[in-house]
């Protein structure tokens, strides 16, 4: 008996007809349709196991992605849920050292614009019409009256420098109206020129600052100028007085530290002094000097704390540096307001005043240096105070050489003699020192504006560019030092009615040593 075998069907075979057997065509096609059923189920047969294991095989491989991924998940569950103290805490003090470094960082404080009081040209004193008045008063005696003259001659000033209104009538109006008269002419004319540049709603002024040193009536002058202007019933208002030359400086740092307590507002900085009460009529030849050097002036300063006013700011402050050497008698003493044998009231002026300005001076850059100088010359000045201090090397100390630091010095025009001693320590260039020397021989010393007429004509010499560093310092009675460090934002046009406008031209001039 023959066994079944498992080869495939032969298609040959099954469509092999017996000629011999008549077919009929109907039941040929059903043999062929027979043939294909049976060798489809064949191989689907065959190749059940592949077709039932293909999709088992698929299945299994994305429960194990499934599970990979659903293992790496709760690995990272887990690993959130033990550090999520830690994320929290990283999180919260990010947002908490944020907050703080916002709140803590100085407001920038800029100087939006600024002007100075020019007085009308019949208020101008030659030398000859000076010394003429001197005498028509009958205070002076023939050894004053030529030692006047001499220091006029040797001061440095110019003979178109200004004197108040009273100080033109002979008998000299010392009245208290009279010097009242003398501050609103020069605080409000400097204030009006600011205006007038500047549009600024007058409300919008928080903070106002005045100094004066020699003259404080009351109501105070920073009164006057409120009730002049009418500004806002809940302003910060101070009047520094006694301070003297540097006053100025002081003004501006106490204005910058209240614009950093009081948000979004104005600040006005007002610096002048009064001769109308003032002038020393005696014979006390260290109390004459300031009759010579002393002439009419006022500043006024815009100062802002807010950023929407950077794009029309002239100036961002960076520095100020105040230098007191008040506990030393001799530096306290070296300008002192007192009464002579005779009762009569000035300011004396101390044979050490310049060897005390050199050590105030010394004080203040050794402060200002590191702030501002470039690292190596902080080096330098460090490795020279070593070998001085702790080797005892017979060296001299060295002087930084600020010139690398700024590109604009304003020293206070307190003198030719204060001018020349800082030229000579701080090793500054002619150019340098020009602003001073100009402003001194044009409008004399005006205390504590000075170095704003100083900073006027550097701008009409249209020498201030764009990142340009201005180093202001002045002098005052206590003894002080002060300094303020500025940076041009722009490149700084002269304002309108800028105190140089009508004599700009003719500067700079020579000046007699």
């Amino acid at each position: 008996m023959d066994s079944p075998s498992n080869s495939p069907p032969n298609p040959n075979k099954a469509l092999n007809v017996d000629s011999n057997q008549s077919r009929s065509l109907p039941y040929f096609l059903q043999s062929v349709q027979l043939k294909y059923v049976k060798l489809g189920n064949y191989y689907r047969m065959s190749n059940l196991l592949n077709l039932c294991l293909v999709p088992l095989l698929i299945a299994a491989l994305l429960v194990h992605a499934s599970k990979m991924i659903f293992e790496d998940f709760h690995r990272l569950y887990l690993h959130l849920q033990y550090n999520l103290v830690l994320v929290l805490a990283s999180f919260l003090f990010l947002v908490f050292g944020s907050t703080v470094y916002l709140m803590a960082r100085p407001r920038p404080i800029y100087l939006v614009d600024y002007a100075c009081y020019l007085p009308p040209s019949h208020l101008k004193i030659r030398f000859c019409k000076f010394m003429e008045h001197l005498r028509l008063t009958g205070d002076f005696n023939e050894s004053s009256l030529e030692f006047q003259e001499k220091i006029l001659q040797r001061s440095g000033l110019g003979e178109e420098t200004y004197i108040p209104e009273s100080m033109h009538y002979i008998p000299i109006r010392r009245s208290m109206t009279a010097a009242r008269e003398e501050a609103e002419q020069v605080m409000f004319g400097a204030l009006d020129n600011l205006f007038a540049n500047i549009h600024i709603n007058i409300k919008d002024i928080g903070i106002l600052v005045v100094n004066c040193s020699l003259f404080n009536p009351t109501p105070s002058l920073s009164s006057m100028i409120v009730s002049k202007y009418k500004l806002r019933g809940n302003i910060q208002s101070f009047n520094l007085g006694g301070m003297g030359c540097s006053a100025g400086v002081i003004a501006i740092d106490l204005a910058r530290d209240l614009l950093r307590v009081h948000s979004n507002t104005y600040a006005i900085v007002v610096s002048t002094e009064n001769m109308t009460q003032n002038g020393y009529f005696g014979n006390k030849k260290s109390m004459l000097i300031t009759n010579c050097l002393f002439r009419v002036g006022c500043s006024v300063v815009l100062l802002s704390n807010k950023s929407s006013d950077k794009q029309r700011a002239k100036y961002k402050l960076l520095q100020i540096v105040r230098t007191h050497c008040g506990a030393d008698d001799k530096a306290f003493k070296c300008v002192y307001q007192e009464q002579d044998d005779d009762g009569k009231t000035g300011v004396s002026l101390s044979k050490d005043l310049l060897a005390v300005a050199g050590g105030a001076l010394k004080s203040n850059i050794t402060t200002l240096g590191p702030l501002v100088l470039p690292l190596s010359e902080q080096l330098h000045f460090f490795l020279t105070l070593i070998r001085r201090k702790l080797l005892n090397a017979k060296i001299k100390p060295y002087i930084p050489n600020f010139k690398l630091a700024f590109h604009h010095i304003c020293i206070h025009a307190g003198g030719r003699a204060v001018i020349d001693e800082l030229e000579k320590n701080l090793k500054l260039t002619r150019e340098h020192v020009e602003p001073s020397r100009m402003t001194l021989h044009r409008f004399g010393n005006t205390s504590s504006s000075s170095i704003w007429y100083e900073l006027a004509y550097i701008e009409a010499k249209m020498k201030v560019s764009k990142d340009d560093r201005i180093w202001q310092i002045a002098f005052g009675s206590g003894f002080k030092c002060n300094s303020a460090v500025w940076q041009a934002l722009r490149n700084v046009k002269p304002s309108p009615k800028n105190p140089w406008e009508d004599s700009i031209d003719r500067y700079p001039v020579t000046t007699v040593n």
